[in-house]
C-alpha cells in the first residue's frame, strides 16, 4: 500500500437533501463518495491575502511604543447590534460604536473617548442566520495624534495596542486618495513648485509636459458610458482636444424615449434602456461594488469623483454601495458640463459607423446620426487616436472591426432568467422577524437583498463542461425591465431606484457559456458569443408572441417543465408578460443546470421556491461576449494600431466601478503615448489591474 493510500480513507454515504421533492427527477442523488486526506499547506501564490497578511506580521519586527503612538490605528469588525444602532443611513459614531472601540483598545470608560478621533470608514449590515442577532459591522479609523491631544489618558492603552491581522491594524500615515481631478491638480501644482522657471514648458503630474493649444493632439472617445467618461475626463485634464461621440442621446431625452417606449412601446434602437449618455448603468440599479479592491486608490479616485459629480458621501461608507436611476442622471448632467467646461465636444445622437485606417493605423472615424437610417450625412472625422468605449451591446461595432481584420476573441459570459420576488418574502426570508424593520427603504435597516452561486458538473448532460449557476444584479425593490435594441429580440434586465421602495424583488439566475455551449448551436468564429446572445433573444421574442410582451413561468412550473395555467402572480415589468415554457429557450442543459440550481438556492433561502416567484426570459447581456485584446501597458490594440479598446464592451469590464477604472487607466496610458504625460500611472493611482485580464 501506497504512503498516499495509507493517508487517506474513503467515506461512502448517501445525501438526501430534506428540501428535495420526488417530483423532481433531476433532483435525484446518487451515493457520494469522498477522499480525505491531511490537510497541505498553502505555499508561496498559492497562499490566501490573508494568509498571506498573517504571514508579513509574524516576520515582522514588533512595533516600538514611537511606532504605536504616531499614525493611525484601523480597527476592523466592529459590531452594532439593530437596537444599539440608529440604522442604516447613520454613518457617525454612535455610543454603542464607541463602547466597542474601547473594548478593542481596552479603555475602561466609552464616553470618555472623543468621537473626533475616529472615522468610520466602512458600514455595513450583517444578517447571516450563523449571528446571534442582526449587527452593523463597522471599520473605524483612530487617529492617534488627535486621540492623545483630546485625551491624554489613552496614552497607556495605545502603547499596550498590537496588531492582529484583520482586526487591529497600525498605518503610518492616513491612506488618503483624492478625486480624479483633485489627484492631478494637486500633481500638477507640486511638479510646478520644483521645475526650473523658464524652461518653456507646462509641467504636470509626474513630468507632464502640456503642448500649446495649437498643437493639442486629437482623440475621439466613442461612448459615453463610465469608461468613455472618465477616459475623456483624464485626457481632457492632461489638454488633449477631446470630442465624445456616443449614438445614443443625453440622459434628458433618452429618459423620454425610455418613457415612450413603456408607454406607447416604441422603441428608439439607439436610446433606450441600454444606449445613451451614462450607458446601460443609468437605468439599472446604479451599483457600485466591485471585485478589483475597494480600497485602493484607483477605486477610491473613482468614487470621490462621482460624489465630486453629486453622488451622496454615504457611497464611501456604505458596504454595498449603489446610487439608484434618479440619483445617476443628475451625477451625469454634472460630469457633463465639467467635461465641457474642459472642452470636451459631446456629440449626441453620433454613430460610428465605420473607422478611417492609412497604413494599419486609425486615423478617424466615419459617423452618422443615429436617427436617420438613410446614411446620408455620414462624415469622415480625423482624430490622432480613438478611444472605443462602447457597451457589450454594440454588435454592429463587432462586425465592423471584423473588416478591418482586428482580433476579436469569444469571451465566456452567462445566460439565464431573471426571476422576481414579492419583496416582503425576500425580507422575511432574510431577516425574520426583523422584517418589519425595513419599511420600503425607510426603515433601520437595508432592504433585503442575497447572492448566491451553485456549481454544476455537466457530466451527465450532452455539454460536459462544469458550469457555475449564480444571481446577478440583484435590485432589491426594483422593477424588470426591457433591454431589447431590436423588436424581433428581446432580452430583460433590472433596475431600482435609491430607495429601493418598490414592492418587488429581482435577480438575474444565470449559467455560465462558453464554446462549446456555442458549438452545440452551429455557432462559430469570434462573433458566436453574440449569435448565441441573439438566438435566445429571439426564442423568447417568439414565446412571448411579440409586441415586447415577456414569457413568463412561476418557479414551481418551471422545475416541472410545465405552463402556468394558473393565474399569473403580478410583475414590475410594464410592457406585459404571457405564460410560457420557458425550458424552450435554451439547449436542455442549461436548463437542467438551472432548475438543480433553483432547488439548492431553496435549500439556503428557504422559501424561495413559491408560486410568487415569477420567472422572465431572457437575461443574456450580463457582460461582453468577446474581448479585444490589448497591449497590458499602453492599452493599445495588438492589431490596430491608434485603437485603445476600453470598459466592459471590449471584455475589460464588468460594472459601473471597473468600467471606470479601466477608462481611467487607459486614459492615463493614451496621455503618455502622446507626450501629455510621462509619469508613473502607479505613482498617482496605484498599481493597475493587469489591462489584459478582465476583473470585474
Amino acid at each position: 500500500m501506497s504512503i498516499v493510500s495509507k493517508l487517506i480513507t474513503p467515506l461512502h454515504f448517501t445525501l438526501n437533501p430534506p428540501n428535495c421533492s420526488p417530483k423532481y427527477p433531476f433532483s435525484s442523488f446518487k451515493p457520494l463518495t469522498v477522499q480525505c486526506g491531511k490537510r497541505t499547506k498553502r505555499t508561496g501564490k498559492q497562499r490566501y491575502p490573508s494568509e498571506k497578511r498573517k504571514l508579513k506580521l509574524k516576520t515582522s519586527d514588533p512595533l516600538s511604543v514611537e511606532t504605536k503612538l504616531d499614525g493611525f490605528w484601523r480597527l476592523s469588525k466592529l459590531q452594532v447590534s439593530v437596537s444599539d444602532d440608529p440604522g442604516k443611513d447613520f454613518l457617525g459614531l454612535c455610543d454603542a460604536l464607541l463602547q466597542e472601540i474601547a473594548k478593542v483598545i481596552k479603555f475602561p470608560v466609552a464616553s470618555m473617548l472623543p468621537p473626533e478621533a475616529f472615522t468610520v470608514i466602512r458600514k455595513s449590515f450583517d444578517a447571516r442566520k450563523m449571528q446571534k442577532e442582526p449587527t452593523f459591522v463597522y471599520t473605524v479609523e483612530m487617529d492617534v495624534s488627535k486621540l492623545l491631544r483630546l485625551e491624554p489618558r489613552t496614552w497607556d492603552f495605545i502603547c499596550e495596542l498590537e496588531p492582529r491581522t484583520g482586526l487591529i491594524d497600525h498605518m503610518p500615515y492616513e491612506r488618503v486618495s483624492g478625486d480624479l481631478i483633485g489627484i492631478i491638480n494637486d500633481s500638477r501644482n507640486a511638479s510646478e513648485a520644483t521645475d526650473s522657471v523658464g524652461s518653456g514648458n507646462h509641467s504636470f503630474p509626474g513630468g507632464l509636459h502640456k503642448v500649446p493649444t495649437a498643437e493639442k493632439p486629437k482623440v475621439a472617445v466613442v461612448g459615453s458610458g463610465p469608461s468613455g467618461l472618465f477616459a475623456a475626463l483624464v485626457l481632457a485634464e492632461f489638454g488633449a482636444d477631446v470630442t465624445m461621440m456616443e449614438r445614443g442621446q443625453a440622459v434628458e431625452q433618452r429618459g423620454r424615449d425610455i418613457g415612450a417606449l413603456i408607454v406607447r412601446r416604441i422603441l428608439q434602437l439607439d436610446s433606450n434602456f441600454c444606449f445613451g449618455e451614462g450607458g446601460a448603468g443609468t437605468w439599472s440599479d446604479g451599483k457600485l461594488v466591485t471585485r478589483i479592491g475597494r480600497n485602493s486608490r484607483s477605486v477610491q479616485a473613482v468614487m470621490k469623483t462621482l460624489v465630486r459629480f453629486g453622488a451622496p458621501d454615504s457611497i464611501l461608507v456604505d458596504g454595498k454601495p449603489h446610487l439608484g436611476t434618479d440619483r445617476l442622471i443628475p451625477l451625469l448632467r454634472n460630469f457633463r458640463q465639467h467635461l465641457q467646461e474642459l472642452g470636451v465636444s459631446i456629440r449626441f445622437g453620433t454613430r460610428v459607423d465605420d473607422l478611417l485606417v492609412e497604413n494599419e493605423r486609425v486615423v478617424g472615424v466615419n459617423v452618422s446620426d443615429s436617427r436617420e437610417s438613410l446614411l446620408l450625412d455620414n462624415q469622415n472625422l480625423k482624430y490622432d487616436a480613438v478611444v472605443l468605449a462602447v457597451g457589450h451591446s454594440a454588435r454592429d461595432i463587432y462586425q465592423m472591426l471584423l473588416t478591418h481584420e482586428v482580433d476579436i476573441v469569444p469571451k465566456d459570459f452567462s445566460v439565464g432568467l431573471r426571476v422576481e420576488h414579492p419583496q416582503e418574502l425576500i425580507n422575511s426570508i432574510q431577516y425574520s422577524e426583523l422584517s418589519d424593520e425595513v419599511l420600503k427603504g425607510r426603515g433601520k435597516v437595508p432592504v433585503a437583498d442575497y447572492k448566491i452561486v451553485d456549481y454544476v458538473d455537466g457530466n451527465n448532460s450532452s455539454v460536459t463542461t462544469k458550469r457555475s449557476c449564480y444571481s446577478f444584479c440583484m435590485c432589491p425593490g426594483g422593477q424588470v425591465v426591457l433591454t431589447s435594441t431590436k423588436p424581433s429580440e428581446l432580452c430583460v434586465n433590472g433596475m431600482s431606484f435609491s430607495r429601493r421602495s418598490s414592492k418587488w424583488a429581482n435577480s438575474a439566475l444565470v449559467v455560465t457559456v462558453s464554446a462549446e455551449d456555442f458549438s452545440s448551436l452551429n455557432f462559430q468564429g469570434p462573433l458566436a458569443g453574440v449569435d448565441f446572445q441573439r438566438e435566445l433573444e429571439q426564442r423568447a421574442a417568439l414565446l412571448g408572441g411579440g409586441n415586447f410582451v415577456v414569457p413568463v413561468q412561476t418557479v414551481p412550473d418551471f422545475l416541472e417543465k410545465k405552463l402556468s395555467a394558473s393565474t399569473l402572480p403580478s410583475s414590475s415589468y410594464r410592457l406585459g408578460v404571457k405564460a410560457a415554457n420557458l425550458h424552450e429557450l435554451f439547449p436542455s442543459h442549461i436548463t437542467e443546470a438551472l432548475q438543480h440550481s433553483i432547488l439548492k438556492f431553496d435549500q439556503e433561502l428557504p422559501g424561495f421556491i413559491s408560486n410568487n416567484a415569477l420567472l422572465h426570459g431572457v437575461e443574456t447581456r450580463t457582460s461582453s461576449p468577446v474581448q479585444i485584446p490589448r497591449n497590458v501597458e499602453t492599452y493599445e490594440c495588438t492589431s490596430l494600431k491608434g485603437l485603445y479598446p476600453v470598459g466592459e464592451g471590449a471584455g475589460y469590464a464588468g460594472g459601473i466601478v471597473s468600467a471606470a477604472v479601466d477608462g481611467m487607466f487607459a486614459g492615463f496610458a493614451l496621455a503618455k503615448s502622446l507626450g501629455l504625460y510621462q509619469g508613473s500611472m502607479e505613482s498617482v493611482l496605484g498599481k493597475s489591474q493587469n489591462a489584459g485580464v478582465a476583473n470585474y
